[in-house]
């Protein structure tokens, strides 16, 4: 029989706000343990919550860039449970009216497809806190509790029950954290916890109308994780039905060392955590003013901007995808654009050498030493024939190690290209008669040996030769029989 997997996805995102979402204690990772907490975020008796504006503005971008209705009227509500690292006893959230609902975000599939995945709603919530019991510090047997996380801003998303694959589960969380990204309210980094995600499974017969049971997997920190647990789970519960054996709806965690889920509880329903709405904070209201000057001031998102960058700066497809791939990324891409670097060899610089040194270095673009404005001029030294593309990877390399402009570099260096015909030409005679079993080789039809002698002729003249100039006067004097 074949089976098909039912997939849905909630992840939160850490709202990269200054403070805490009903407190101004500070969001810091890293931080000394239990140091960046308050009375309200420990949860003493007597505290009151105050709503972080700034938290609220980033949940509406998310939900105007994923084109949700933004709720004019949403309120709060305390979802009660009890974990150690959860000092309330509740958290605060949303649940019967949320602030942004019945939205999509389209992701494109390898074959080029695209397809639309609903989202249910945004919601915004505060964190709990953090078990320790992996690190090396906390003995065997024992819990330790940092509640630094307590009360630090998130947004859940909730996506419908549209995803089919761990690849388009994949996809999916790809442009999410793309979004938040472009949209500077996350930073996106799962490995820090600021983008979690816990998936919601289930498979039934191809052709059946009825969704089969669900289970939940957490703790997945990583896309390739998330994938990697799908594809498991969906093979776990295709076996179990397989032998006839009811499916249990639960909690699994991912165990990445072992590949393997592991059972954590059984999975609970809403009425589990006994939802009410918060009495400390009056209903949210969002006015349609508010709802339009946060509108005006989302940036170009990322699927309109690659659009554009095929359209008027006439980029491949493939190139554009790229470029648009992270903001900082497009920006500097732009930049160096509008200081008069032509289009495609900016691409071309920007896909190739600056990307390769920010994966070396493990560093973002904004501490990148070449400035747009520098690598645009030594792409117009390159345009106006100044200095052949090969020597340009020589002054590439100098500017960023060095920070000087591109023109001191060339001329500190001598490394103007040669253009002039008749100094190539004495080259490249002194080349031919050097290598005459060679030139023979070339006449009776072994026309590859042209790299050969561009090579010999490129050497003799440390790299300077104009490449081209090189090549069609090889050409000429290899056609004639005479020499």
């Amino acid at each position: 029989m074949e089976y098909e997997a039912i997939i849905g996805l909630e992840v939160h995102c850490q709202l990269s706000t200054q403070s805490k979402i009903f407190c101004g204690c500070k969001t810091d990772f890293g931080a000394q343990q239990n140091t960046q907490v308050c009375p309200v975020c420990l949860g003493m008796p007597g505290v009151l919550p105050v709503l972080n504006r700034r938290a609220v503005e980033f949940a509406i971008r998310m939900g105007l860039a994923t084109h949700c209705r933004i709720a004019e009227h949403s309120i709060f509500a305390r979802k009660n449970y009890f974990y150690p690292d959860l000092p309330k006893g509740y958290q605060i959230s949303q649940y019967e009216e949320p602030l942004c609902e019945d939205g999509y975000l389209e992701i494109e599939l390898e074959s080029g497809e695209k397809k639309r995945i609903h989202i249910i709603r945004i919601h915004l919530e505060e964190d709990a806190g953090k078990s320790v019991h992996a690190e090396d510090y906390v003995s065997e047997n024992e819990t330790l509790i940092d509640l630094n996380r307590c009360g630090v801003p998130l947004i859940e998303i909730v996506s419908g029950p549209d995803i089919r694959s761990p690849r388009e589960a994949y996809h999916y969380l790809v442009r999410i954290r793309q979004l938040v990204r472009y949209l500077e309210i996350c930073d996106g980094n799962m490995e820090q916890g600021s983008l979690r995600c816990d998936a919601n499974i289930s498979v039934r017969p191809k052709g059946q109308d009825a969704f089969g049971v669900k289970t939940e997997l957490k703790n997945m920190n990583s896309f390739r994780n998330v994938e990697r647990a799908l594809e498991y789970e969906i093979q776990r519960q295709i076996a179990m039905l397989e032998r006839g054996e009811p499916i249990q709806q639960e909690t699994l965690l991912w165990d990445a060392a072992r590949n393997r889920v592991v059972p954590m509880r059984s999975k609970e329903y809403a009425h589990d955590y006994r939802y009410f709405p918060e009495p400390d904070l009056v209903p949210l209201m969002i006015s349609s003013e508010w709802r339009q000057a946060i509108a005006a001031q989302l940036p170009e998102l990322p699927v309109a901007r690659r659009e554009r960058f095929v359209r008027d700066y006439r980029l491949p497809e493939y190139d554009a995808a790229v470029l648009t791939e992270e903001k900082p990324v497009a920006d500097y891409f732009e930049a160096v654009v509008k200081a008069g670097a032509d289009a495609k060899q900016a691409s071309n610089w920007v896909m190739g050498d600056v990307l390769r040194v920010l994966k070396e270095e493990k560093i973002e673009i904004s501490a990148f030493p070449v400035k747009p404005e520098a690598l645009a001029e030594m792409i117009q030294l390159i345009t106006d024939g100044t200095i052949s593309s090969k020597l340009a990877k020589t002054v590439f390399e100098e500017m960023r190690k060095t920070q000087k402009s591109a023109k001191q570099i060339v001329e500190e260096k001598g490394l103007v290209q040669i253009t002039d015909t008749g100094a190539i030409e004495r080259v490249v005679d002194e080349v031919l008669a050097a290598n005459p079993k060679e030139v023979e080789r070339y006449r009776q039809g072994e026309e590859k040996l042209i790299g050969f002698f561009v090579g010999q002729v490129m050497r003799a003249t440390r790299g300077k030769a104009n490449p081209q100039m090189v090549n069609q006067l090889l050409r000429q004097k290899l056609s004639r029989q005479d020499g």
